[in-house]
């Protein structure tokens, strides 16, 4: 059979990559660890805002995350790239089984008895700081593995699933974060979330080794070398870069603690519905896509989603209504994932396999990290300036970044695969 007759059946059959069943294991793994993940940020953000009762809190602890994964993206993209990466990936969700039981004993009655809610809140922050040490390395390890569980031509394909199930566990994740909250209390929801890092930990064991791509050199001249191709790859710098900006400005779920206890008055389900809007949005999309994938112009219509994004966001902070409130992070959600599927893609067809975990640690650094700088920056734009302002603020940002992009930018622009 030659090449052409391989491409076409690819594209007409959405289920050609998750055929491979060590693919199929990879992300049956990874919906698993997302999905506890995910559950863990929905209750460390509405935990600390309960706490504190101040929203700056949580922007906190979005930094607490950033630092040290951005401190070490660069050199985790080469340790993934000189390592057995198997090994690696699941020392990573070890070290997070490990973060999660210390925060499950910061929930028991235990401690809330004997100490303080501001020691509490800094414990957490400590261990958010060493979560972030451990995502430098096991976030990348993800995207690259994907390359080495399928043949190439299945990447598109392979890519589109990946964010399928990032998504789908993102929604599962945040929706039944609130519920658990809602249902089990804190505690309840921490020993629900370790039970699933476990699980998870034991599906990824089924993966099969995965040698090291590069031969271990100098570490600096390896880690530029990553730099530096993002850098020549204008396709991969201006995705990269959109995206960046567009989290870093446009970032709401911080403050979605805050709109469901003070401004639309819901209760715990109601915030988890909230919180699970804008992924719900996104994996109605992603399934679209894996079905119906586009054919043309997708640098501009990640352009165009991205800016009816930031319109979306707007929306949302000035409305006083709950169902207007959570269609506006459901549209901003649908958006977003066309934006997830097109920059996945890039980055999949545009990477050689030598370079994939550094490539994926730029895209962490650029992209990853931005949600937590997004957090921070909500937290202390909406202790400046109110809540409400701070999120209009940050919807016109993200227009002004669109806009600067489709300028600057023509090779995105011009951009299809």
């Amino acid at each position: 059979m030659d090449d052409n007759s391989t491409t076409s059946q690819v594209t007409n059959d959405p289920f050609a990559s998750v055929r491979f069943p060590e693919y199929k294991n990879l992300i049956l793994g990874r919906f698993t660890f997302i999905t506890a993940l995910r559950m863990m940020s929905t209750l460390v953000g509405w935990w600390v805002y309960e706490l504190t009762q101040d929203p700056f809190a949580i922007g906190l602890v979005g930094l607490s995350e950033v630092v040290p994964a951005l401190s070490l993206a660069l050199y985790s993209g080469h340790v993934i790239d000189i390592s057995e990466k198997r090994r690696l990936l699941l020392k990573g969700v070890l070290g997070y089984i490990c973060a999660g039981s210390v925060l499950l004993f910061l929930s028991t009655p235990f401690i809330h008895n004997r100490v303080s809610n501001y020691a509490i809140t800094y414990c957490i922050y400590a261990v958010i700081f060493c979560t972030g040490i451990i995502r430098s390395f096991a976030g990348p390890i993800f995207s690259t593995l994907i390359a080495m569980t399928v043949p190439r031509q299945y990447l598109q394909n392979a890519t589109t699933w990946s964010q399928a199930s990032w998504l789908s566990a993102s929604v599962t994740g945040h929706a039944m974060g609130g519920f658990l909250i809602a249902l089990l209390g804190n505690m309840g929801t921490m020993i629900v979330i370790c039970c699933l890092m476990i699980a998870a930990f034991f599906i990824l064991t089924r993966l099969k080794p995965k040698a090291a791509t590069q031969q271990s050199g100098r570490t600096w001249e390896s880690m530029k070398e990553g730099l530096r191709f993002v850098f020549r790859t204008k396709e991969l710098l201006a995705a990269f870069s959109l995206d960046m900006f567009a989290i870093l400005f446009g970032e709401v779920q911080a403050m979605i603690p805050v709109y469901a206890k003070d401004i639309l008055k819901v209760d715990p389900i109601g915030f988890g519905w909230l919180n699970a809007a804008i992924d719900i949005g996104s994996i109605c999309v992603v399934v679209l896509l894996t079905i119906a994938p586009l054919k043309r112009a997708q640098g501009k219509k990640l352009l165009l989603a991205v800016c009816g994004f930031g319109l979306c966001i707007i929306l949302f902070a000035l409305s006083k209504w709950f169902i207007l409130s959570f269609f506006a992070l459901l549209i901003a959600g649908m958006l977003d994932g066309v934006s997830v599927v097109i920059r996945g893609t890039v980055m999949q067809l545009k990477t050689p396999d030598h370079m994939r975990g550094r490539v994926s640690s730029v895209s962490s650094m650029f992209i990853n990290s931005s949600n937590e700088l997004g957090q921070f920056e909500s937290g202390l734009a909406a202790r400046i300036f109110g809540v409400r302002p701070s999120v209009v603020f940050g919807g016109i940002m993200t227009l002004a970044v669109v806009v600067t992009t489709w300028i600057k930018a023509p090779a995105l622009r011009k951009f299809e695969y």
